[in-house]
């Protein structure tokens, strides 16, 4: 007869688990592991959503200000513009108004005396006052006299002949012009020369050149 395996366990294996067991438990710890691992992948994901949602928040409160805080710039700009245009001419009149004052001082130390020089002597000192103020602002009469006629800068009202002066030459200024850097603010008004009256009129009294005869 063969002999039946012996079923019976050692003193060393009644301490030992057995191979089911084991099994078992590796398959519930592993288990809650993925279980642990599902929960903090979860919650992850909702702490990046809430963190991207706070994000929003900020970058929308960000644009708001910034699109008032454009719409008030655009209404400073437009504000500070219309004043500018409302208040450009108040330098000019701050420069002009003392030689407006010494206008009238002179005007009334003539009258006052009844002398002719005086009120002659204070204007001419009002008219070189207000050039330099008019200079101050970049607006400087235009030389004319002496200087051939241009279209852009003068506005001829007569023309006089002359033997002292090229065709087109401005021989008097009878309105001083002004011009602003590179715009002309009023032409100066003056009269131009002409060529002489007869001049180029004489027909050349070259003989007539004889005709060769034929030889007979």
């Amino acid at each position: 007869m063969a002999d039946k395996p012996n079923s019976r366990k050692t003193p060393d294996d009644a301490g030992r688990p057995d191979d089911k067991a084991l099994d078992a438990a590796h398959s519930q710890a592993g288990g809650a592991e993925s279980a642990d691992g599902d929960a903090a992948g979860s919650i992850s994901l909702m702490d990046q959503l809430e963190a991207a949602r706070a994000e929003r928040d900020v970058n929308y409160d960000l644009y708001l200000r910034s699109q008032a805080e454009l719409q008030n710039y655009r209404k400073r700009a437009q504000k500070e513009a219309e004043e500018m245009r409302q208040y450009q001419a108040l330098p000019v009149a701050r420069d002009l108004l003392p030689a407006f004052d010494n206008l009238h001082r002179a005007l009334a130390a003539a009258e006052s005396s009844g002398n002719v020089k005086d009120l002659v002597n204070g204007v001419k000192l009002v008219a070189k006052q207000i050039e330099a103020a008019l200079g101050r602002h970049d607006i400087v009469p235009i030389d004319s006299a002496g200087k051939p006629f241009d279209p852009n800068l003068h506005q001829a009202i007569q023309q006089v002949p002359s033997d002292e002066h090229p065709p087109m030459t401005v021989v008097q200024e009878v309105e001083r012009g002004f011009t602003l850097k590179d715009r002309v603010v009023r032409p100066a008004t003056v009269i131009v020369s002409t060529a002489p009256a007869g001049a180029g009129d004489a027909a050349d009294a070259s003989p007539e050149a004889e005709q060769p005869h034929a030889d007979l």
